[in-house]
């Protein structure tokens, strides 16, 4: 696979991390905890490797659009370790491998548990991306929801330029142990493969998405029934029908295809 050639340093970092082939994409094997984990276990001073590990996530909508555009699927291909947010690429798994995906690991799911752990341990955050009023209140809840959790920084996503830069060197000064970065696909993966050889003293990127329209509460969470079913983008389509009908309209049934036709054997 691609990203295996060109990302010897992270092949090396995630070489312990099973692996299963889902959609045409190569997933972590880990379920929610274990991400978390192997997150925490990636930021210790023993660990690192020069640059921050690039974590990313791919959903339905993530495996049609790497199918159609070129440059984003190199991009989630240049990515260390991709979890699969999604519960059809779950429930495809069990059908197509003796070793599936344990279960969904997304992102609003896995920033509690890391910000968790990473309060125990004094690990540190930047929170990155979204418009400024968005990023202010999530950051605000999450320091309201975790007192103790050192967030070293924040700033909105709308930044081009030398502005952009400057902030990109700020960032790398306060050298926080995370930066989630919440640009939206394929922007935020951009801006890793942009911005990764100035960040060396980050230990971890984990792309977010819409992360912090949930954490602002300005966005509510599917019911769990739906999430279970994988039913999200359902709930997400019936509060935002504009934005979302036509995307889902056209990707869902080519994710479906891409589950159940791209069979490829597990590399573990």
């Amino acid at each position: 696979m691609l990203e295996r050639r060109v990302n010897l340093d992270g092949r090396a970092a995630t070489a312990d991390v099973p692996r299963i082939t889902v959609g045409g994409l190569r997933m972590a094997a880990l379920d929610l905890e274990a991400t978390a984990d192997f997150m925490i276990e990636a930021t210790d001073p023993r660990h690192r490797i020069g640059r921050p590990l690039h974590l990313t996530s791919a959903n339905g909508e993530v495996l049609a659009r790497c199918s159609t555009e070129p440059e984003t699927e190199r991009l989630f291909r240049g990515a260390d370790l991709i979890n699969a947010d999604g519960q059809p690429l779950v429930a495809a798994s069990k059908l197509q491998s003796w070793f599936p995906l344990p279960e969904r690991v997304a992102t609003t799911d896995l920033f509690h548990v890391v910000a968790r752990k990473a309060e125990a341990v004094g690990r540190t955050f930047y929170m990155f991306g979204a418009s400024e009023a968005e990023n202010a209140a999530a950051v605000e809840n999450v320091r309201t929801m975790y007192p103790n959790l050192k967030i070293v920084g924040h700033s909105h996503g709308y930044l081009r330029g030398e502005a952009l830069r400057a902030k990109v060197e700020e960032i790398n000064a306060l050298a926080p142990d995370y930066l989630w970065v919440a640009l939206g696909v394929p922007n935020e993966q951009a801006f890793v493969e942009q911005y990764t050889p100035l960040l060396t003293n980050v230990g971890v990127i984990k792309t977010s998405g819409g992360l912090f329209n949930f954490l602002s509460g300005s966005r509510s969470r599917a019911p769990q029934w739906m999430q279970k079913f994988g039913l999200e983008w359902a709930w997400r389509t019936w509060l935002e029908p504009r934005r979302l009908f036509w995307r889902y309209l056209t990707t869902n049934p080519r994710a479906l295809y891409l589950l159940f036709s791209r069979k490829r054997p597990s590399n573990r």
